[in-house]
């Protein structure tokens, strides 16, 4: 059987379903329905639905899904089942407040931010969190060390194409980008970037 390639937006989804769900006690309430996650995550029971039959039959038709089954495969499927390493590029302000929230959010096992980088010479060697701060002339070796996969972007716009080709090639397979600029990857890298400037632009519509 050939499987269907996954929709960015449905991935996107997902985690939202799993939120939703680690909200809920197996013991308590161990039968969850479509139209539950749906209200609990702002959608629609037929997207829930369509967005899990691309992975397989987690539920039966008019009883509903196991809490605790549904938690653990979607899991595996974000492959949220392993620790997964982070680097973060930028110990500026935005860059400091993303650790400094990461780390104390319940939400970000298994994730974890290992190594925030920098060219500022005065912030290397300190700490954010209890993160420490590396130069980037060792973003290399500690790509490698720390076998860091995803990186954070968080820096001036300036050389960051140079930046993430030089991740890629050490490694590292995603990137959360919050700079305002389009990068190439090849096909397999993965790039998600948030644009605040252009976010609250949209919604001056609403206003």
């Amino acid at each position: 059987m050939v499987q269907r390639k996954v929709p960015a937006v449905v991935i996107r989804r997902l985690p939202m379903y799993l939120r939703a769900l680690e909200r809920l006690d197996p013991k308590e309430v161990p039968i969850v329905s479509s139209e539950d996650i749906a209200r609990m995550v702002g959608t629609s029971s037929g997207q829930v639905r369509k967005d899990l039959s691309y992975f397989g039959v987690f539920g039966k038709h008019g009883v509903g899904y196991q809490v605790y089954f549904l938690k653990e495969e979607l899991r595996r499927i974000l492959k949220l089942d392993r620790e997964i390493k982070v680097g973060l590029i930028g110990a500026g302000n935005l860059g400091a407040a993303l650790v400094r929230y990461h780390q104390k959010s319940k939400d970000h096992r298994p994730l974890e931010i290992v190594a925030v980088f920098d060219i500022d010479e005065n912030k290397v060697g300190k700490k954010i969190a209890d993160v420490e701060i590396f130069h980037m002339n060792d973003l290399t070796r500690k790509i490698a060390e720390l076998n860091i996969r995803m990186m954070i972007l968080a820096f001036p716009a300036e050389g960051v194409q140079a930046v993430v080709d030089q991740c890629i090639a050490s490694g590292v397979k995603a990137f959360l980008n919050f700079v305002p600029v389009s990068l190439k990857v090849p096909e397999g890298v993965k790039v998600q970037t948030s644009d605040v400037t252009l976010e609250l632009q949209s919604l001056v519509y609403y206003t």
